[in-house]
């Protein structure tokens, strides 16, 4: 992956920067606040890389800084910075998760905090699961919805992450203006896995209630798609991951399968209704879903059937039309 160099410098920098005012006798807060610039223009979709990067040189910048003589025999400074969530050390990323939990000043500092829950050291994991609600409600929801978008497209390859850790991130959805910003970044996205990130979303039911306004107005076809299949279908389902299958032992051949979860809405839809708005919509992605569900559920639906069913059928989309034609045949008409 190609990396903006005078980022990483200007990263560089400020980590050089930070760890020098921790032998000084200036104000070490206000000597992060370039640290913070810095660090607010990173990738979340990197994350991996910009921790160990930081990591290493900060160690590196605080081995080179030279001791005073009348201080050979102080105590080295025990001041717990947010930088200090990315610690070698397990005790220090431990403590500084139990002392700090103030607002976290970007984005990238709110990631931090999330990757704890996947800390190889399981008393790291109790103290983010422990200081996580109170980071959350006093930090800015802006940080905390661009931290969890990134972190629920990743957060299945978590191993250590166990049912307390990933309750303790999720009901952090519950807040209200976490809530409401996720609702708003859902319906204007115009890329990336939004769907998806609705899926992972809707193991809570903090979204059930917008599912209908999300449906008929999101920007992204595939976002509008999911959102009707859960309203017709009442449950949403998400990817938890894989598990290996062997498919004959004999041979040692198997495969990944997919795992598939799914929970009931506490919200009930108006089929007729919902199947109208679906198959009006601009895209052949949601008439298709509305096909499928017409084709379904034929019986239910009475005398509006062959209206429906007339509709798809002469639909510009070939896939859409083909399931139009079949309804028409269930119906007995040719």
């Amino acid at each position: 992956m190609q990396l903006s160099q005078p980022l990483e410098e200007r990263v560089i920098l400020a980590v050089k920067k930070f760890a020098h005012s921790m032998h000084s006798s200036r104000n070490v807060v206000a000597e992060m606040t370039e640290l913070v610039i810095a660090t607010s223009a990173l990738p979340l979709s990197n994350l991996n890389y910009w921790e160990r990067l930081i990591r290493h040189e900060f160690s590196l910048a605080l081995e080179k800084q030279v001791q005073p003589k009348w201080k050979i025999w102080s105590k080295p400074l025990q001041i717990l910075t947010w930088i200090d969530l990315m610690s070698w050390d397990g005790y220090r990323r431990e403590k500084v998760l139990r002392t700090l939990s103030g607002a976290v000043p970007n984005r990238f500092f709110f990631a931090l905090v999330l990757r704890r829950l996947n800390d190889w050291v399981p008393e790291v994991r109790k103290a983010a699961r422990e200081a996580l609600p109170l980071i959350a409600q006093a930090s800015d929801s802006a940080h905390i919805v661009d931290a969890l978008t990134v972190t629920f497209v990743h957060w299945n390859s978590w191993k250590r992450m166990d049912g307390l850790d990933r309750k303790a991130l999720l009901d952090i959805l519950f807040q209200t203006d976490i809530a409401q910003a996720f609702k708003i970044k859902i319906l204007q996205a115009i890329s990336g896995p939004t769907a998806s990130i609705l899926a992972q979303i809707g193991r809570t039911s903090v979204l059930d209630t917008h599912l209908s306004e999300i449906a008929k107005h999101a920007r992204q076809p595939s976002v509008r798609a999911k959102s009707y299949r859960s309203l017709f279908e009442g449950k949403m389902t998400w990817f938890e991951g894989r598990k290996w299958e062997w498919t004959d032992v004999r041979y040692c051949e198997g495969r990944f399968k997919p795992i598939i979860s799914k929970r009931d809405l506490t919200i009930v839809s108006p089929l007729l209704e919902t199947l109208k708005a679906a198959s009006i919509d601009s895209s052949a992605m949601v008439r298709r879903v509305a096909a499928e569900i017409l084709i379904r559920d034929l019986d239910a639906l009475g005398g509006e059937s062959l209206s429906l069913a007339n509709l798809f059928a002469a639909d510009r989309s070939h896939s859409v039309a083909e399931r139009g034609r079949f309804a028409l045949k269930q119906l007995g008409v040719h």
